[in-house]
């Protein structure tokens, strides 16, 4: 077998290298484990700022009542539940994820909130995404992006459904500017990050997973430009908390 057709038969899993059509089945395994303390765990590992993050991604998103949303990996539905408020009775917002566990998790979350008749609930795979072209206003995808096996499909598949002028945000962890912050980082990512996940959620397995997908995902710039070479214009990042986060915006011509 050619070097070239290996490469296009395998990805990566964390640091280990699996075929690809294992890769959405190993992570699917890893968000059924933790997704009834997902949350939980969110708030402890960033030690409440993904909040912080999140609302900045909503801010940059510009969206306004009457709007169509589109929020992938939406998982327990932060950003959905923030979106309905913004296109109100008039806008839709759809929570996607590909995970049922995620999507019931968020879907108990928003009933308990109250939201109702503008939200639905889409189970959804990103690099095949089942809605119409030029349907979207704004699209986001929170912390998933790393978990699609084909990055570059799944962008494609967003610029489709994004209407013309339509925005998409990716935010998602990056690559720490400073070196001693990098560090820092990876010694928490590496030691804490397991231990809390068996503590908390009893699986350090796939907290170790979630920080080594993290490694393993392009940094700013690569980002950048796989959103420019899928086709959205004026794309530009903003890093938060160092770099260890990076939010990415482009727009469909």
């Amino acid at each position: 077998m050619s070097e070239h057709k290996q490469d296009q038969e395998t990805t990566h899993f964390g640091y280990e290298t699996v075929n690809k059509g294992e890769k959405a089945g190993r992570v699917a395994d890893v968000f059924h484990s933790v997704a009834a303390k997902y949350d939980l765990m969110n708030d402890v590992m960033s030690g409440g700022v993904h909040r912080l993050w999140k609302r900045f991604t909503i801010e940059l998103s510009g969206v306004r009542k009457g709007q169509k949303v589109l929020d992938i990996a939406g998982g327990t539905g932060d950003l959905t539940l923030k979106f309905s408020r913004l296109v109100g009775p008039e806008g839709q917002v759809i929570l996607a994820d590909i995970n049922d566990s995620m999507l019931k998790v968020g879907r108990d979350k928003l009933i308990d909130k109250g939201v109702a008749g503008n939200v639905q609930v889409s189970q959804a795979d990103a690099q095949y995404l089942p809605f119409a072209d030029n349907t979207f206003d704004c699209i986001t995808i929170a912390f998933g992006l790393r978990n699609v096996t084909d990055k570059d499909l799944a962008l494609r598949s967003m610029l489709r459904v994004l209407k013309p002028g339509g925005r998409l945000l990716v935010l998602e962890f990056s690559k720490p500017a400073n070196p001693l912050l990098e560090k820092a980082y990876d010694a928490y990512s590496f030691a804490f990050l397991p231990t809390m996940g068996r503590l908390i959620t009893n699986d350090a397995d796939s907290y170790r997973y979630l920080a080594e997908s993290i490694r393993m995902h392009p940094d700013q710039d690569t980002l950048k430009d796989m959103m420019a070479n899928a086709g959205f214009a004026a794309c530009e990042y903003h890093n938060m908390t160092g770099g260890i986060v990076a939010l990415h915006k482009g727009i469909k011509p």
